[in-house]
């Protein structure tokens, strides 16, 4: 799981690198979500890398009845993830990504849920694992790490000390991550 979060790392480096004028500007969530995905689909060779995509083949992805996580349609069934790593044929999903602009003041609930779910191994379309990025214009300002259909607290823990110590934490005055 490492080897795949340091991707991930590296994709959110060049993302801050390249892409100030948009986050400078405070543009929308999309637009920073598609921009991000571009960034992973370079460090994730032989793996499709897509933006709300909810299908497997021909089946969309849609959580089972009764399950407490929050969906993205008006029918409660159907899940978009932000960003995904997958072979798009194929029950091989890597990667589910959940990024937030850190101006984003809807319940961070809805994002955490939708990992929780992308990610249980009793659907059938489970992540492998999953990442909310929460972002400002000043770096990553939270993250969490996802596994089981729960936040792998461990690992998260982790990750964020590698955002921190690749210089994309969220730095202000006081030099406190936020």
């Amino acid at each position: 799981m490492q080897t795949e979060l340091n991707k991930v790392i590296a994709a959110v480096g060049e993302f801050y690198a390249q892409e100030t004028f948009l986050l400078e500007r405070d543009l929308g969530e999309r637009t920073l979500t598609h921009r991000l995905a571009v960034y992973v689909e370079r460090q994730f060779s032989g793996w499709q890398v897509d933006c709300n995509y909810d299908r497997l083949g021909e089946r969309t992805l849609r959580l089972p009845r009764g399950s407490g996580s929050s969906t993205d349609d008006h029918l409660g069934k159907s899940i978009y993830p932000d960003i995904v790593v997958h072979q798009r044929d194929i029950p091989n999903n890597l990667l589910a990504i959940e990024l937030r602009k850190e101006s984003n003041h809807q319940p961070l609930d809805h994002d955490q849920r939708k990992l929780q779910a992308l990610t249980d191994p009793n659907v059938w379309f489970a992540y492998a694992m999953g990442v909310l990025l929460i972002v400002g214009a000043n770096g990553v300002s939270s993250s969490e790490v996802y596994a089981g259909g729960a936040i792998d607290v461990a690992t998260s823990r982790w990750f964020a000390e590698r955002i921190r110590d690749s210089g994309l934490a969220d730095r202000r005055d006081d030099g406190v991550q936020r």
